[in-house]
């Protein structure tokens, strides 16, 4: 009967495993946004003082066990303002994640046409570039950092802010809806620790800032002419014109002749 009566005990129903399912997405989910950032490292710390705790607890340690229970008490507000930046990523990244959603309206229209236009031209002609989108997530902090504009979206304007030696050229454009709301932008850095050392300040910045934004950012390598996107922390390279229409259009980017090469 005791052994019939823990059978039943144990029993497990749909329930417990739509629970077991839906932890398991969460905590999936939570290590792809730490991946590669401080949190990680930030996340082996807490692990090895609940361990050092556990074992205080056991041995009856009772300073030991009461230091830390203060230390755990008050350090979540300090973890609170030490990630904000991720947190605030985190809850960006909640939503769709599909570039698509900002151009769905858009797709085949004027402004699609006149960004994929500019990002030709000044990938033809050498000319560095970032060109961020602005999503669900207002980016006000970073359009201060720069000079604010209120200008409709064409190929002509982005062309010529980024133009060498032009007052703006020397940091981000930002596109809201159908206007150009700041130039000369100052992005954050990406502070992930597997960032290819070969990526140059303008891919970094960008990675940095889709790290903290749902922003999608475009890229121009003044050294190499490439095109990149950068998004939810990921990073899309040696890209043409047509695969960019693609990615914001939320389509699958077309293979090329030049990328097949790229990637083999």
């Amino acid at each position: 009967m005791p052994d019939l009566a823990l059978l039943q005990a144990l029993r497990v129903d749909w329930r417990d495993l739509l629970e077991i399912v839906v932890v398991a997405v969460l905590f999936y989910r939570v290590l792809l946004l730490i991946r590669g950032t401080r949190a990680l490292q930030m996340l082996g710390g807490i692990v090895v003082l609940t361990l050092v705790y556990v074992l205080a607890w056991m041995l009856k340690l009772t300073m030991i066990t009461y230091l830390l229970g203060v230390v755990f008490t008050y350090g979540a507000f300090a973890l609170l303002v030490i990630f904000q930046p991720e947190l605030r990523a985190a809850l960006a990244h909640l939503g769709p994640s599909r570039i698509g959603r900002v151009f769905r309206r858009l797709e085949g229209g004027e402004v699609l046409d006149e960004i994929v236009d500019a990002v030709e031209r000044l990938s033809r002609s050498g000319v560095g570039a970032i060109i961020v989108i602005e999503r669900e997530m207002s980016l006000g902090d970073y359009i201060e950092s720069g000079t604010s504009l209120e200008a409709k979206v064409s190929a002509d304007l982005l062309t010529t802010i980024f133009t060498p030696y032009s007052p703006l050229h020397d940091g981000a454009v930002v596109v809201r809806g159908d206007t150009i709301v700041g130039a000369g932008c100052i992005l954050p850095l990406s502070a992930s620790a597997t960032l290819d050392r070969s990526l140059g300040t303008r891919h970094r910045a960008a990675l940095g800032l889709s790290e903290e934004s749902d922003a999608v950012i475009l890229v121009i390598s003044e050294e190499r002419a490439s095109i990149s996107i950068a998004q939810a922390g990921e990073l899309r390279m040696h890209l043409s014109p047509l695969q960019v229409r693609d990615l914001l259009a939320g389509r699958e980017p077309r293979m090329t002749a030049e990328h097949a090469v790229m990637t083999l």
